[in-house]
């Protein structure tokens, strides 16, 4: 081996014989344990970051120790290319998507490649080409034609930035997702996938996820939102029209003295019509519309809302109560109007006391009366029923039930089950995405496109209009289409594309054959892989990609094509990766390449003034506090920067970046380098040590039983933990016992550093692949590392050496104890002075001084 560790040319060597010699290429082997790993994909941005970095280290690490574990291991790779990140970033940057999106890839390839991820890129999928998205486009011809999928014209979330329709579950505080702008209400047609006929399956098999996280388990059981209670319905005043309302305080009902109708509800425009509110109601709607409709956003406004003009009637108590459309009542959750009970519900009251609507007591207190003029609050507690003919006198919790069972026998509502959780809107006015296989014909309506017609294509020579606008409703030669059915030439093609969140719902299922043309994916493989048994990602998917996955693997199952409903084992969420933000009073946020100087001695190099350091938070281009993988590529190569993403901290906590960190693993490699130059002459014909400690004396007993526990350790923290940091540390410790041997090259020591040599190369190398495989080379081993086995432990070698431990009080000989060899006098002082036998001698006398003798020997003096 080289006398000095130079990864730049060490890691490209041993990148072209994997790559030469084929080592991550796998096949289905009914023979051998299956294990499938998967980071999820990413978008073709243009240029990994350390997010991306360490994400997929992470999976590498595991990938790489169940292969050698024995297992036939899948770890593929490909790309999230569709949809509005790819398409954003090609505007900004000049581009046409589709250039830009090939060239990111071709880049990004390159960049992971050259970290050593083992990904078998055979496998390599783009979800921007035809042979992918033809798929996606046959099953939603299959869910059409089964209702599953359908259409209709509704209010939706905008955002006029992006000019594209986006998902509840992609507004984030009111604020587009991706480009963080205001989203508001607007009516368009669009297409749904009926994810709410699954939620009480998503919901129940949530307990069924031992492998996730409990915080990811939570947010999708709180998103799903099940509520029981019961639908009731409210006749509006002079028509045959009512309005269902849900609620779960059916026992309130009789305290219901207004109706409150979402902004959005069809009614609104409908009821306000003729009437002299029709024109202030119109300039509410559109007030409202603009604000973020969020119910996190929703429940921190002042409650403000409007006559429309119309009544309804109290289906038990037959008053009449005036319906408003309100800014805090949601199209979202259960039918968009509210039952408003300002005596029992805190956001009513406060409506009630600001318009001068009449408040009625229905549930007092076990021990007290309301009075609701002088009321200050809402009463939401638990009592009894009043104002409520027939049920006063009642509990009203457990009148809930009857309650809910006398509407339905009086016809005025039933029980029911509500959910948060509303149908996927799938539908993007955006340009670069799959093409939604379905012709508008104007004697025929909707028509599904023949299944002898997919793939419907994308025409990747198209220009973007200003804005970003989508070409496609204005490209002839994609729009205008012959009907299928009718033979009309005057047939138009659906121009809106799917949310890209389509293509990532089943990207791992076409892994297991990705060049299978005569399907989604060939049964026989996915039913050998799936499903992943670890998939790692990111906590910010937990609502968006990992609810839709897990859904549409229960649409795959619903058409036979796999046999399982969860796609994903197990779930690691890894923490961000963060670094302090740097900021300058003239040029504002600066790259860390923009400053002079370290600590709070930094300068602008820009224009020299000082600078201000903030926080530490996520890294973002946005506030530059950046660090390009590429950098540290090229000054301390793949493995360092590999072994600092993983022992800078545990994989489900934020990484905090520190230079100081990246040099520390360094000089860790550099260490264990000059370590294998000193002893590698001596060792590399020699036969490795395999016995028990109690067969080598000295510093080699030592190392024996030291590479015994770190073995067992690292093997633990991988398997159990995922706890890379504590695992590098162990084997960090075992160099140092290995160091602290002598120079006395005895043939029982040669074969006890041989021993310990190849078993730090096999702990290391998942983590430092590239390292560890020099090492193995220079060991006289061939071929790669990666097919030899993970090393094991003798279970003799954990037994903790002791020593026979004296006590003495005042000189005489009172008790004995065993203790571990390496324990220290402080240990040893607390042993004795709790020992029972030693304090009956003590008898509650004041201790006057404890002398521990060479750990042999404690003399308690009283």
């Amino acid at each position: 081996m080289d006398e000095r560790y130079e990864p730049g040319a060490l890691e490209s060597r041993w990148q072209k014989i994997w790559e030469e010699t084929k080592l991550f290429k796998v096949e289905e082997n009914p023979d051998k344990e299956k294990y499938y790993l998967l980071e999820m994909f990413p978008y073709p941005s243009g240029n990994i970051h350390m997010g991306h970095v360490r994400n997929y280290t992470i999976g590498d690490v595991v990938a790489r120790y169940k292969r050698m574990q024995g297992f036939n291991v899948l770890h593929p790779m490909g790309w999230d290319a569709f949809g509005m990140p790819a398409e954003n970033a090609a505007i900004a940057n000049n581009s046409h998507p589709a250039k830009w999106t090939y060239e990111n890839i071709d880049a990004m390839r390159s960049q992971l490649k050259s970290l050593g991820f083992s990904y078998d890129w055979e496998r390599e999928i783009a979800t921007c080409r035809p042979e992918y998205y033809r798929w996606e486009q046959w099953l939603f011809l299959k869910m059409y034609e089964k209702g599953m999928a359908y259409r209709k014209e509704s209010f939706v979330n905008w955002c006029e930035h992006c000019q594209t329709v986006l998902a509840n579950e992609q507004v984030e505080a009111g604020m587009c997702w991706r480009c963080a702008k205001q989203v508001r209400q607007k009516k368009l047609w669009q297409w749904f996938f009926r994810i709410t006929d699954y939620a009480e399956d998503l919901l129940s098999y949530c307990e069924k996820l031992p492998g996730w996280p409990d915080k990811v388990i939570t947010m999708q059981k709180n998103w799903i939102g099940k509520s029981v209670g019961a639908e009731i319905r409210f006749p509006i005043e002079n028509t045959d029209e009512q309005i269902p309302v849900f609620t779960t305080r059916q026992d309130t009902v009789c305290g219901a003295t207004f109706m409150c109708l979402a902004p959005e509800h069809p009614l609104v425009i409908k009821l306000s019509k003729g009437t002299q509110q029709e024109k202030d109601v119109s300039e509410f709607i559109d007030r409202i519309s603009s604000q973020d409709r969020s119910s996190r956003a929703v429940d921190s406004y002042e409650k403000e809302g409007i006559f429309t003009g119309a009544y309804c009637l109290n289906p038990l108590s037959g008053v009449r109560m005036p319906i408003y459309t309100a800014n805090f009542a949601l199209m979202e959750y259960g039918t968009g109007a509210v039952m408003s009970v300002p005596a029992h519900d805190q956001r009513d009251f406060e409506f009630a006391r600001k318009y001068d609507l009449d408040i009625v007591v229905v549930v007092k207190p076990y021990d007290d009366d309301l009075d609701p003029v002088s009321m200050t609050e809402a009463y939401a507690g638990e009592g009894i029923m009043v104002n409520s003919d027939p049920f006063n006198g009642m509990d009203n919790i457990k009148a809930l039930d009857e309650i809910a069972s006398y509407l339905e026998e009086k016809g005025f509502g039933k029980k029911t089950v509500n959910f948060r959780l509303r149908d996927w809107g799938i539908s993007r006015q955006r340009y670069w995405g799959a093409p939604i296989p379905i012709i508008h014909c104007k004697t025929c309506n909707i028509v599904p496109v023949p299944e002898e017609n997919l793939p419907i294509l994308l025409p990747e020579d198209a220009g973007l209009l200003e804005g970003g606008k989508s070409p496609l409703p204005t490209l002839e030669s994609f729009v205008n289409t012959t009907c299928p059915i009718c033979g009309s030439r005057e047939a138009r093609r659906e121009t809106d594309t799917m949310d890209t969140f389509v293509e990532s719902s089943w990207y791992y299922e076409r892994y297991c054959s990705p060049n299978y043309d005569s399907g989604m994916f060939e049964n026989k493989s996915v039913d050998y892989w799936m499903p992943v048994d670890q998939y790692i990602g990111g906590v910010e998917h937990a609502i968006l990609h990992l609810l839709y996955s897990r859904y549409y693997t229960r649409v795959l199952k619903d058409f036979g094509l796999v046999k399982y409903k969860e796609p994903f084992t197990r779930l690691l969420t890894q923490g961000m990766v963060c670094k302090e933000t740097v900021s300058c009073p003239e040029h504002g946020f600066l790259l860390p390449e923009e400053v002079d100087g370290t600590g709070e001695d930094r300068c602008c190099k820009k224009c020299g003034q000082a600078t201000t350091v903030g926080r530490v938070e996520k890294m973002s281009k946005s506030k530059k506090n950046v660090i390009d993988p590429n950098i540290l590529l090229e000054k301390y190569g793949a493995d360092t920067t590999r072994l600092f993403c993983l022992f800078a901290a545990p994989p489900e906590r934020d990484l905090e970046w520190s230079e100081q960190g990246v040099e520390g693993g360094y000089r860790f490699l550099n260490r264990v380098w000059r370590l294998a130059r000193k002893w590698m002459d001596s060792i590399r014909e020699a036969e490795p040590f395999d016995g028990g400690p109690d067969q080598v004396e000295g510093d080699a007993r030592d190392v024996v039983k030291k590479t015994h526990e770190t073995i067992k350790k690292v093997t633990k923290d991988i398997e159990d933990r995922f706890h890379f940091n504590t695992a590098i540390s162990a084997i960090m410790e075992l160099v140092n016992t290995m160091y602290g041997v002598d120079s006395d090259k005895s043939p029982k020591k040669i074969a006890v550093m041989r021993f310990a040599m190849e078993s730090v190369t096999l702990l290391l190398s998942p983590f430092v692949p590239h390292f560890a495989e020099e090492l193995w080379n220079a060991l006289g081993f061939e071929p790669s590392i990666l097919l030899a086995s993970w090393p094991s432990y003798r279970e003799d070698a954990l037994v903790k050496d002791e020593l026979l431990i004296v006590v003495q009080v005042n000189g005489k000989l009172r008790s004995r104890f065993n203790v571990d060899v390496d324990a220290d006098d402080d240990a040893i002082r607390k042993m004795a002075l709790s020992d029972e036998r030693a304090q009956k001698f003590i008898d509650g006398k004041p201790v006057k001084k404890v002398i521990v003798v060479k750990k042999k020997l404690v003399n308690i003096v009283v």
